[in-house]
């Protein structure tokens, strides 16, 4: 067989590997389980390619995303080498003969949900076939302190019990130190086995910037900062919105969300690599398996769930190591949206259990039936039928899920999709041809909003009653229509269903971990704090205070930071700036006037002084009274 260096000659034309990958290769190879936690840009794909291609046999590669995999599957294949994914959406036999050929073909990469690991067709065939490596990507999803925690991947772990002496290499970008130990001792790891690279990333200037005039701070930044950008939002209408509105100020811009043709999607983030598009304002379905080393700017017009989310989606600027920025734009609106964000999601452990009960109800399924069975589920419908918020309800869910009650299949959070192609005078003319489709595109354009603009989601129940017609005439209806042109129609995958792990039980016997539930609450809730926390602390180095949440400490200060480059506009050495904050400490133990602190503290240049005291000013540091005294804040100068 080829070594390693072979390997990575052959198919990728490298000659050396990127600091770490050689290591992780190396502990893989040797028949160690490992928790490779490399930064986004790290390659982590290599980490597990190189060594499944320098041994006999087939690499089962576990990952959440499919969009992913069929990217890394398309980049396998490419370069000659034989991959399959295997995701929702395929027919039984085309599974069946998918798995097949992983026992019978030359298959060297299988990729495959979680949630696909443990149904009887895979295990039966999983026996027999010759599996090299087992690779976890995204494995914080292991971890109920994760910020993406998804049950179906303690079911990882079971993989052993048919290929014991297989190796498990688990990858991520973002786990704090609890969630990396969580992380080997979900996935029985034989013994502890950490190779991490540092977070550290000393060309990428972190800032966040206080501004209630986002768009006009948005194209100020594009213009200053020159070079590739991703501008990221949190709903599918702004990234259209603002793209239009870059386009408007002369800068080349593309919108990219979840909602868009597969085939549209691909030819936009192609455009943007290739720099035919300059910015590409997205959200956070964007990224993922993009390698676009020059992107010099990253900007969130919108605050982050979590700073895991922050830092993985930060870090796609800079990966060839020049300067580069990423930019938080925040304003206190933000701080009460996500706040207020944090309450409506939460279910109570009341809501939990009337979303379990209306669940029952929904199915029409008696006490103790329902068990080891698929039942379709519409979320959309649901919550109308129930008067229950979506993302309460969905969270209620995943609880109920942690808690072996329900199994929720992939398609449960996919609903049907539609967008009108035809102009407005072309839709009217059309309508006037074919009175029969008239009362239909009419209850579309009423009930729908910038239905021309993108992909909209769709009730296919609630649009089929108000015409009084059947769902299955409905949907011959808008397959039609999609297929003439007149408008794009994407059908709900048809594998939406809760599986009852236990026969329905009642209300009074549901005996959930109030506990764990409230644990995992907490971790939520901890994670927006500390997010906004990062962007309201003007009082530290942003590159250390990130360092810091991923538990690696650092002494020096980044020094190219909002917090840094404000502190070098000092003009003080370091000896100087401990002095004055020495010399403040001794004489402020309680409020003073800002003429009364320059007074009384003895320092031959005054000027440099004031100059401190209104950059402790500006940082939140001193914060004034009513009675224009200031006082120390409780945050701490790092």
């Amino acid at each position: 067989m080829l070594s390693a260096h072979d390997i990575l000659r052959k198919y990728w034309g490298y000659s050396e590997f990127r600091s770490m990958q050689e290591e992780v290769i190396s502990s893989v190879l040797s028949g160690k389980d490992t928790l490779a936690l490399l930064p986004t840009g790290g390659g982590k794909s290599l980490c597990f390619q190189v060594p499944a291609l320098c041994m006999d046999g087939l690499c089962i590669v576990v990952s959440p995303l499919i969009a992913l995999m069929k990217d890394q599957v398309y980049q396998l294949e490419r370069r000659g080498i034989k991959a399959i994914a295997i995701y929702s959406g395929m027919s039984k036999r085309l599974i069946d003969q998918t798995l097949d050929n992983c026992i019978y073909g030359e298959i060297k990469f299988l990729y495959v949900s979680p949630e696909r690991l443990l149904t009887d067709i895979f295990l039966a065939r999983l026996k027999q076939m010759k599996v090299n490596l087992i690779a976890v990507d995204e494995a914080h999803c292991i971890s109920q302190w994760g910020y993406d925690f998804r049950p179906p991947y303690l079911e990882i772990a079971k993989l052993r019990e048919f290929h014991p002496q297989v190796p498990i290499l688990a990858l991520t970008a973002t786990a704090t130190p609890q969630v990396a130990v969580d992380i080997q001792e979900k996935l029985a790891f034989k013994e502890s086995n950490l190779l991490q690279k540092s977070f550290l990333r000393s060309n990428l200037s972190y800032s966040v910037l206080y501004e209630d005039a986002k768009y006009a701070k948005l194209v100020d930044i594009l213009n200053k900062v020159k070079g590739s950008a991703v501008v990221y939002v949190r709903n599918r209408r702004k990234t259209k919105e603002i793209s239009d509105y870059l386009n408007q100020c002369k800068i080349s811009s593309a919108y990219y969300h979840a909602g868009l043709k597969m085939e549209d999607r691909s030819k936009i983030q192609e455009a943007w690599i290739t720099n035919r598009y300059r910015v590409i304002v997205a959200t956070n379905a964007f990224g993922m398996g993009i390698d676009k080393a020059d992107v010099r700017l990253v900007i969130h017009m919108d605050l982050p769930d979590s700073l895991e989310a922050y830092f993985q989606e930060a870090g796609r600027a800079g990966r060839d190591e020049k300067k580069a920025y990423a930019v938080l734009l925040f304003n206190l609106s933000d701080k009460i949206q996500a706040l207020q964000s944090l309450e409506e999601s939460m279910p109570s452990i009341q809501e939990i259990k009337a979303v379990y009960n209306a669940l029952g109800n929904f199915f029409q399924l008696a006490l103790g039936s329902g068990m080891e069975k698929d039942h379709t589920f519409d979320l959309a419908n649901f919550c109308k039928q129930y008067d229950f918020k979506a993302i309460k309800t969905l969270n209620a869910l995943k609880f109920l899920e942690q808690e072996q009650l329900i199994l929720l299949s992939e398609g449960v959070l996919q609903t049907s999709k539609i967008q009108i192609l035809s102009g407005k005078e072309d839709l009217y003319r059309f309508m006037v041809e074919n009175r029969n489709f008239e009362a239909l595109i009419k209850l579309l354009l009423r009930s729908h909003g910038g239905i021309f603009d993108a992909l909209v989601k769709i009730n296919e129940v609630q649009l089929a009653k108000s015409l009084a017609i059947s769902v299955l005439d409905l949907q011959k209806a808008l397959k039609y229509l999609d297929q003439i042109g007149v408008l794009q129609y994407e059908k709900a995958n048809q594998d939406a269903y809760i599986k009852y792990l236990c026969g329905r039980l009642p209300t009074i016997d549901l005996n959930l971990n109030v506990e764990q539930i409230e644990a995992r609450i907490a971790v939520y809730k901890e994670k927006i704090l500390a997010m906004i926390g990062y962007a309201s602390d003007k009082s530290k180095c942003r590159s250390n205070m990130l360092l810091a949440y991923f538990g690696e400490e650092r002494k020096d200060r980044c020094g190219i930071c909002d917090f840094c480059l404000g502190r070098n506009k000092l003009e003080i050495s370091d000896l100087e700036y401990q002095k004055f904050l020495g010399l403040l400490r001794e004489e402020m133990k309680e409020p003073m006037s800002l003429e009364f602190i320059v007074a009384s503290i003895d320092y031959n240049n005054k000027e440099k002084l004031l100059n401190f005291l209104q950059w402790l000013i500006e940082y939140e540091v001193l914060i004034k009274n009513k009675n224009d005294k200031y006082f120390w804040s409780e945050k701490e100068l790092h």
